[in-house]
């Protein structure tokens, strides 16, 4: 899986520079990519069309509104 580290952008298009914030981001993305994973396994041994499950994924998170944008 991949490990690129992305650059997180504020919502004024800076990127965020302070050091805890990104270390809570990172930990963050890893627990998320760790869960994906598990629930990946867990769909293919039971038969399920991985690329499916992909896209299940992606629209549930597409789904979850942003709870502290600007724009809802």
């Amino acid at each position: 899986m991949s490990k690129a580290i992305p650059t997180w952008m504020k919502t004024d298009g800076d990127p965020v520079s302070c050091a805890e914030k990104l270390k809570v981001l990172e930990q963050n993305l890893d627990e998320f990519r760790t869960l994906s994973l598990d629930f990946l396994e867990d769909a293919a041994l039971m038969g399920c069309d991985v690329e499916r499950v992909r896209k299940v994924l992606a629209d549930a998170l597409a789904a979850i509104p942003a709870p502290y944008s600007k724009s809802t």
